[in-house]
């Protein structure tokens, strides 16, 4: 797990331009079932890789300090935002003070998590009615040729599920007596090709089976793609899951 969680430090840069980012509709739902506005809170975004939350946080006006451990996915948070504080570290072990933060934010990475100690961690650090919230981009798989990509995947890595379905089959993704709220978020954005399989050779599954069967994937990934977007233009489906767990007032 730990060497699956470090391995898009190799990566780093081109996860940061490729990796799609959050609906505007997404924050508005975190500060719904957060109960209060991002604008002025205090925000951990944690596992925050390159930042591509950590942005879209701040454009809310959240006061925003970014916890990732990987030296090379830290390394490109702080070149693109250098005026954001950066505590390299992980959630099963945050460096805060109790009750100092109004959100926690798990932007896809929840799931490398200890969940039961980094949850533990969570609500020393909120404040009392602050919020975790934890959220993912999956591939819409309503969509045929998504489903189809799916099927492509799990046949070439074994490891089809990832995000908040690879955390499920991992076990709850919050302690069951713990109340939340979950909200789905369905939303589009359109890429070339090349953008769109610069993505896929972000996930880890394809940097722990290494370049080689990484650029054969690929290959043969192109190839199908350009029998659907022959113009090699891409439009991607996604939903946004969203986990809203709050301390008690």
């Amino acid at each position: 797990m730990a060497t699956r969680a470090l391995s898009f430090d190799s990566v780093a840069e081109l996860y940061d331009t490729s990796r799609p980012d959050y609906p505007p509709s997404l924050f508005d739902a975190v500060e719904e079932a957060g109960g209060r506005p991002l604008a002025g809170s205090r925000v951990l975004d944690v596992g925050a890789g390159t930042g591509i939350a950590t942005r879209l946080l701040l454009a809310r006006g959240a006061r925003v300090t970014a916890v990732e451990p990987g030296p090379g996915m830290a390394g490109r948070l702080h070149s693109v935002l250098p005026a954001v504080p950066l505590v390299r570290a992980i959630g099963d072990a945050l460096p805060f003070a109790d009750a100092s933060a109004d959100f926690i934010t798990y932007a896809q990475s929840w799931h490398w998590t200890d969940r039961p100690r980094a949850f533990g961690e969570a609500m020393r650090v909120l404040r009392p009615g602050g919020a975790l919230a934890l959220f993912w981009n999956v591939s819409d798989h309503s969509v045929p040729w998504i489903a189809a990509q799916d099927a492509r995947l799990r046949a070439h890595g074994g490891d089809g599920g990832h995000g908040i379905h690879g955390a499920r089959e991992q076990g709850p993704l919050l302690p069951d007596d713990v109340h939340r709220e979950e909200r789905r978020v369905a939303w589009t954005r359109t890429v070339p090709l090349d953008a769109h399989l610069d993505n896929f050779a972000t996930h880890s599954v394809f940097r722990v089976l290494g370049e080689s069967a990484t650029a054969a994937f690929l290959a043969a990934e192109r190839a199908e793609l350009l029998k659907v977007f022959p113009d090699g233009v891409v439009e991607e489906s996604y939903v946004t899951d969203l986990a809203v767990a709050r301390r008690p007032a």
